[in-house]
Formats: C-alpha cells, structure tokens, sequence
C-alpha cells in the first residue's frame, strides 16, 4: 500500500537535477526513517528560502545584500561572468581567479522568454563602466546555448571599451563549468582569448 504524501515526496525530490526515480525512492526512505535528518532537512531548507538571495552587486547567492566575494574585491579589475552559482564555486574552488563575478542564471533563450533582461545584462553593462575594470572574462558552458550567451555579450560588452576574452579550449565542447576539474579549469583561464 502506498502513501500519497510519501509519493509526493518521492515525486519532488525526482524533480531535482541528476535525481531519478529510483535515487529519490532512497532518499525519501532514508528521510523518513531518519526524523532527525528530515527536521534538519526541512529547518534548512526553510531557513534557505527564507533568508538567501541574490548580491546585489554580483547576483550571486548571499544571507546578505553584498556577499563576501564582493565585499572583499570591489577593486579587482577583472570581471568573470558564469552561468550560475555552481560555476562560481568551481571557479572559486580552483583557486586560479580572485577578481569579480557576474553570475547570469541563466542562458539567452528568447523562445523560453530568456533575454537580457532575465539575465542581467544591464547590471553587467554598468559594472564593466566602472572605470578600474579593464576585461570581463566570460567563463560559460561551450554548449550551443553558453556559446550564443557568449556572442551576445561580447557585442553588448565590446561598446563599453572593456577587454573581453572567453576561458581557452580547456573545456572541451558541451562540457559544464561546474563538473570541470582543476587542471581544465587552469588551461582554460591561462589560455583565455580575446573575443
């Protein structure tokens, strides 16, 4: 006999990214015969919801209005543009850049109704004017859609008088930011190209 509500959970946790059916069947037993770790789930990602959001100047996520990354580099004269906040973290967790962020959220799909408005662009534009910026690196997916991102903001960028260059070949074509490992990520920032 099976439980709407334990069937709902299955069905939500399937919803997340790289969870399938028979992952999220594991977890939502795991969680509820755990009640500790389930309460702990729940106060977390209540806490989350509630209380995360994006940097006011970089977008990526914070507790706060500015979050740490910016707080400590508002000099940096570089500017790295990624997909998400993952692509940050991985960047981050490189250790090869210490300038500035942008984090999109996304790609341009205007059939999806994903335009530059969606991702920011405008907030972009008036950060790369400040007048220590010097280049903007653009760290996206070489997927059909992080190229056309690409593109675009090289052409809208190229108008403020900033350098923009792109991560070299290191990441091989489809290939995701965030599940590059180190090595990859080194030749792709030293190998960076002008756009």
């Amino acid at each position: 006999m099976s439980s709407s509500l334990f069937d709902r959970l299955t069905e939500q946790l399937g919803r997340l990214p790289g969870i399938g059916r028979k992952t999220a069947l594991r977890l939502a037993f795991n969680l509820v015969d755990t009640p500790d770790l389930a309460r702990d789930l729940a106060e977390a990602l209540n806490l989350t919801w509630e209380h995360v959001g994006e940097c006011s100047v970089c977008r990526n996520l914070t507790e706060h209005e500015v979050c740490d990354v910016c707080t400590s580099r508002l000099y940096s004269d570089t500017v790295c543009v990624v997909h998400n906040p993952a692509d940050m973290r991985a960047v981050e967790d490189a250790g090869l850049y210490r300038g500035r962020y942008f984090v999109l959220h996304g790609f341009l799909a205007p059939l999806d109704g994903v335009g530059p408005d969606e991702l920011g662009i405008d907030k972009l534009r008036e950060m790369t004017i400040d007048p220590g910026v010097t280049e903007v690196i653009l760290a996206l997916d070489s997927t059909a859609d992080g190229e056309a991102t690409s593109i675009y903001l090289a052409r809208t960028l190229e108008k403020t008088g900033v350098s923009v260059t792109r991560l070299a070949r290191g990441l091989p074509p489809g290939a995701s930011v965030e599940f590059a490992d180190s090595l990859t990520l080194t030749q792709a920032f030293e190998g960076r190209q002008k756009v």
